[in-house]
C-alpha cells in the first residue's frame, strides 16, 4: 500500500513469545532466580523470581485442589497487593480466567461482573477505603447464579488455600500445563459499554503476554530494570504492561501502595532505585506537585510510560529534567487491543511525546480509515482508527454480536477513536466517535449511568454528557428531566447513586431540564448539551470551577 495512506505495520526482528504465561514465568525464574521479582512497599515484603515462582506454584496448586478447572473463571477483587500478582499467575498456570473487577465497583456492578462471566471463586480482599467488600458479597449473594465459593486474602480460608497447595502432590501442575494452548483465554476485563452494562475483553496467554513483553522492549527493559507501577493491577496498565512486562523480562516488579499516593511512589523509586515510572498525566503531576518534590532522590528513573490521556507540554519537560525520565515513553491502546497499538520510542524527541500517540506496535498493523467506507484515508486526515494482530481480543464474553460490531471479518479491530497518521507513520488521537468519556484515565460509557438512574423514582429521563475539568481531563454532567410533580436535588441523586456505582461513574454536575435539545429527526444533541453545559457551569474560563 502506498505510503501517502494511513497505514502501517509493525515490522520486528523479534520474535511473538510463543508460550503460556505461566511457562514464561518458570523460563524468567530458570535465568534470573536470584535476582529481586516483586517488592510490596506497603508491607515490606520480598520475592525473587525462585520464590515467587515457588509459590505462585503453591498457589496454583492450591486451586487445584480445591477443584478449579481449566477455563473456569475466578474473580479477583482487590486493591494492588502482592496476592493479586499471585493469584494473576497462579490462575494462568492451570488454566483459569481471571476475572478483574474494579477495587471501585459497589455491588451493582459487582453482581453483573460475577454472573456475566459465570464466576465460580472469588477471591477479594476484606476491605479497601474504609468499604466493606465483605458486606458487598454479602448483599448481593443471593443474586449470584454461579458463584460456589469466596476467598478473603488474610483471612484462614486463604491460609487453607495455600496449606493444601503445600500438600498437593506437584505432578498435578504439570499434567494441568501439559492441556493449556498459548491461544487459550485467560483474563476477562470489563469495559464500560455503551448498552448500559460492562462488556467483557477476552484475552488470550498470547494477546496480553506478547503486548507486555513488547511494551518492556520499547521501554529496553532487562533484568536490572525496577518498574514502579501505582497504576492498578486490574486495568491493563498495571496486570499487563507492569506485570507481564517486567516478568517477561526479569524486571523487578515494585508495589508502592494499595493505591495511588504520590508521596508513596516517589518514596518507592527513591527506596527502590526504581529505574522505570507508570502512570497517567494526572499521577505525574500529582507527584510533581509534592511540596517536598525536591527532597526525593530520582536519580535511578530512565524510562517510564504515561497514558490515558494527552500530556501538557510543560509536564512532559518537567518528567524528562526533574524527574530524570529522559527515556519515559507514551503509549495507546484499549482493553480490547491487550492493551497497546502504538507507542513513542525512547529517542523520540518531546514534540513527539506530547503530540503524538507514537508509531505503531511491533508485529501490529494500524489504518486510519473513512468511518462510513471503511477504506484509508491518506495520511493527515481524520477517520477511525483500527488495529489488527495478534493483540485484539478473542471477543467479549459471551457476547458474540457485540464482538462483530467491533471487530470486522477481516479483523480489525474499530477502536471507536478519530485519529490522524503523519509522513513518519506518528499518530495523533483527535477525537471519538463513541460516546465515551476519559475521567482521570477511567473510561466511562455515559449508557451506563444513564440507565441505572432511569431506575430513580423521580426521574423521568436522563442525559449525561463529559465536560472539560483541569485535574481530571473530564467530568460527568448529567441533565435531568423530572417526573411531573416530583422533587429531586442534585445530592439526592449523587447519593442514589453512591454505593452503587464507582465514585468516577458518580456524575459531578446535574443540570435539571425540561427537555433535551434534538435533532430533527429526534435524536439527542449531545454535543449541544456539552456546550451548553461548559457555559452555564462556567467552565469556560476555569475548567472545573463551579459558578452558582
Amino acid at each position: 500500500m502506498s505510503e501517502s495512506v494511513s497505514y502501517a505495520s509493525g515490522t520486528s526482528l523479534t520474535p511473538l513469545l510463543g508460550e503460556t504465561i505461566g511457562a514464561n514465568l518458570a523460563r524468567t525464574a530458570a535465568r534470573f532466580g536470584d535476582r529481586d521479582a516483586l517488592v510490596d512497599c506497603a508491607s515490606g515484603r520480598r520475592w525473587t523470581y525462585a520464590e515467587l515462582d515457588a509459590d505462585v506454584d503453591t498457589l496454583a496448586l492450591g486451586l487445584l485442589e480445591l477443584g478449579v478447572e481449566k477455563g473456569d473463571r475466578v474473580g479477583l477483587w482487590a486493591p494492588n497487593c502482592p496476592e493479586w500478582t499471585l493469584v494473576q499467575f497462579a490462575t494462568a498456570k492451570i488454566g483459569a480466567i481471571l476475572v478483574n473487577i474494579n477495587p471501585a465497583y459497589r455491588s451493582h456492578e459487582l453482581a453483573y461482573v460475577l454472573n456475566q462471566s459465570g464466576c465460580r471463586l472469588l477471591v477479594s480482599a476484606t476491605e479497601f477505603k474504609g468499604t466493606s467488600y465483605v458486606d458487598m458479597v454479602d448483599t448481593v449473594r443471593d443474586q449470584l447464579t454461579t458463584l460456589e465459593g469466596t476467598i478473603y486474602l488474610g483471612s484462614p480460608q486463604w491460609d487453607t488455600l495455600v496449606e493444601h497447595g503445600d500438600s498437593t502432590p506437584t505432578h498435578r501442575l504439570r499434567d494441568r500445563a501439559a492441556t493449556l494452548a498459548f491461544d487459550d483465554p485467560i483474563n476477562i476485563q470489563y469495559t464500560s459499554g455503551t448498552t448500559g452494562f460492562p462488556k467483557g475483553a477476552t484475552l488470550s496467554h498470547h494477546n496480553i503476554l506478547n503486548n507486555g513483553f513488547f511494551v518492556g522492549e520499547l521501554c529496553g527493559y532487562t533484568e536490572a530494570d525496577r518498574v514502579c507501577i501505582p497504576v492498578p493491577f486490574y486495568h491493563c496498565f498495571g496486570m499487563v504492561m507492569g506485570n507481564l512486562g517486567a516478568v517477561s523480562h526479569g524486571s523487578c516488579m515494585v508495589i508502592p501502595a494499595p493505591s495511588f499516593d504520590p508521596a508513596a511512589t516517589l518514596r518507592a523509586v527513591q527506596d527502590e532505585r526504581c529505574t522505570s515510572l507508570y502512570g497517567v498525566p494526572t499521577m505525574f503531576i500529582a507527584e510533581l506537585a509534592l511540596p517536598d518534590f525536591a527532597t526525593y532522590d530520582l536519580s535511578s528513573l530512565r524510562t517510564g510510560i504515561m497514558a490515558g490521556s494527552p500530556c501538557p507540554v510543560e509536564v512532559m519537560k518537567r518528567v524528562v529534567n526533574d524527574m530524570g525520565c529522559a527515556q519515559v515513553t507514551i503509549c495507546y491502546g484499549m482493553t480490547e487491543t491487550s492493551p497497546v497499538s502504538t507507542q513513542t520510542r525512547v529517542d523520540d524527541d518531546i514534540e513527539r511525546r506530547v503530540s503524538t500517540v507514537g508509531t505503531v506496535h511491533p508485529h501490529v498493523e494500524v489504518k486510519v480509515v473513512d468511518p462510513e467506507t471503511g477504506l484509508p484515508l491518506p495520511r493527515g486526515m481524520a477517520g477511525e482508527f483500527c488495529t489488527r494482530g495478534y493483540s485484539v481480543m478473542l471477543g467479549y464474553w459471551n457476547e458474540p454480536d457485540k464482538t462483530s460490531e467491533a471487530i470486522d471479518p477481516a479483523g480489525w479491530m474499530h477502536t471507536g477513536d478519530l485519529a490522524t497518521m503523519d509522513d513518519d507513520g506518528y499518530l495523533n488521537i483527535v477525537g471519538r466517535i463513541k460516546d465515551m468519556v476519559i475521567r482521570g484515565g477511567e473510561n466511562v460509557y455515559p449508557r451506563e449511568i444513564e440507565e441505572f438512574l432511569y431506575t430513580h423514582p423521580a426521574v423521568a429521563d436522563i442525559q449525561v454528557v463529559g465536560v472539560p475539568d483541569v485535574k481530571y481531563g473530564e467530568e460527568l454532567c448529567a441533565w435531568v428531566r423530572l417526573q411531573d410533580g416530583a422533587e429531586c436535588t442534585e445530592d439526592e441523586l449523587r447519593d442514589f447513586c453512591r454505593g452503587q456505582l464507582a465514585h468516577f461513574k458518580v456524575p459531578r454536575y446535574v443540570i435539571f431540564v425540561d427537555e433535551f435539545p434534538m435533532t430533527v429527526t429526534g435524536k439527542i444533541r449531545k454535543v449541544e448539551m456539552r456546550e451548553v453545559s461548559i457555559e452555564r457551569l462556567g467552565l469556560q474560563a476555569a475548567a472545573g470551577s463551579r459558578t452558582a
